[in-house]
């Protein structure tokens, strides 16, 4: 079994999510059901399922869900286009965090590449 709080890129989705939720705070509140919880969704099932993988005794099961956490990334990167489009957040915040995804992203690719060599 994997400690999952080792892995850095767990660490650097849980910071990213609470990153989220500190970023949402300031959208209108008529999004509390539609965007806000889809963001803050997406960005909590990076590290969730991370943790989740971690715990799985085979290295095809950790990379399953090392492909559920990728997929939720894109997910995520897709709400900052979406939030700077409707003017929620700054071009440079949706930049900002588009790059802090991309590194997980990275990251979780090498590991899954890893897993299957």
């Amino acid at each position: 079994m994997r400690d999952f709080k080792k892995y850095e890129v767990w660490r650097l989705s849980h910071k990213l999510t609470l990153e989220v939720y500190d970023l949402t705070k300031s959208f209108p509140t008529n999004e509390k059901y539609q965007i806000i919880s889809q963001m803050q969704r997406a960005a909590y099932s990076l590290p969730s399922n991370f943790s989740e993988g971690c715990g799985r005794k085979s290295d095809k099961e950790f990379s399953r869900f090392i492909q559920i956490c990728l997929g939720s990334a894109h997910e995520l990167e897709y709400f900052f286009i979406l939030s700077k489009d409707l003017n929620y957040i700054s071009e440079e915040v949706s930049d900002e965090m588009s790059q802090k995804i991309n590194i997980i992203k990275r990251k979780l690719f090498t590991l899954d590449k890893r897993l299957k060599a």
